[in-house]
């Protein structure tokens, strides 16, 4: 009885406690939904003829079923840039944060050099990756390969965009991870340690399990930026098949005002897609919250 007591009054004390911090974030959410929900509307009705940019409105289902065989195709091609981005960014991140958990002198300078990549733009970036895996780049000059050298920049695979998606995107998983866990894992990986575990057991046992719910944010706030990024899969990428944001820019900024529908279709399809994704991972938060 005393137990239930007790719960029960913690649980009156936490309900105001998210009463009152909800309502400290209506005056940043609200705007925030009022300005989505606006696009998203505009964007429906004009994919749908509703709200054309020229001619009287009229319903039509065209810019759905017209270029579906391309529109699958580009959601395709951006999942797999997405995805194969995320899943590097995860494991390289991942590895950083280990090591600058287990070696704290030398991981610092590799905390502030990680740390130092995340202001510079996804431009200047793709840039840089350009450069260096191009052809006649500097790292087909440094290996001497001026005939054997693969097509990185522009290449059916996509290599170039999803390594600079991967070198960006590491760095800030790194420091999620590293944010979330650094003051509980250094008592437990010294009690694991005085247990007789070794490095390896300590970071996969004890260090991973904790960073699970960070990595599952990172990885959702990953995979939808780098879904909807733009600029690195324009300039690294090959001009044919296109990403769904390449694509999304290349019919909004054609001269045919008659593929603006279109345009509007392949945002839609992107944010179903990330709204999906951003799902997915808080089922899956909190699914980890139920089993601990």
């Amino acid at each position: 009885m005393a137990a239930r007591r007790r719960f029960s009054s913690t649980a009156g004390r936490r309900a105001p406690v998210k009463g009152r911090a909800a309502l400290l974030a209506l005056p940043a959410v609200v705007p925030i939904v009022v300005v989505v929900g606006v696009s998203l509307t505009a964007a429906g009705l004009q994919s749908v003829g509703l709200m054309p940019f020229f001619g009287p409105p009229q319903f039509s289902a065209d810019a759905w079923a017209g270029d579906a065989d391309e529109l699958v195709r580009s959601s395709a091609i951006s999942l797999y840039i997405a995805a194969v981005s995320t899943l590097l960014s995860l494991v390289v991140g991942f590895v950083l944060a280990a090591y600058v958990l287990a070696m704290p002198r030398t991981g610092r300078i590799v905390e502030t050099l990680s740390a130092a990549t995340i202001p510079i733009p996804h431009v200047i970036g793709a840039g840089a990756i350009g450069l260096l895996l191009s052809d006649s780049g500097f790292l087909e000059r440094l290996l001497g390969m001026p005939d054997a050298f693969p097509a990185l920049v522009s290449g059916p695979w996509f290599v170039a965009v999803i390594a600079e998606y991967a070198w960006k995107e590491s760095a800030f998983v790194a420091l999620v991870v590293l944010g979330s866990i650094s003051r509980s894992v250094g008592d437990l990986c010294d009690a694991a340690a005085t247990l007789g575990a070794f490095a390896g057991q300590r970071i996969i046992r004890v260090v991973l399990p904790l960073a699970v719910p960070s990595l599952a944010v990172s990885a959702a706030i990953v995979f939808v930026y780098t879904l909807g990024s733009y600029e690195a899969a324009w300039l690294l990428g090959p001009t044919t098949p296109e990403p769904l944001p390449v694509r999304a820019v290349r019919l909004f900024t054609s001269v045919d005002l008659a593929a603006r529908p279109q345009a509007m279709v392949t945002a839609l399809v992107s944010v179903a897609v990330s709204v999906a994704v951003i799902s997915t991972a808080i089922l899956v938060l909190r699914r980890h919250r139920s089993l601990r």
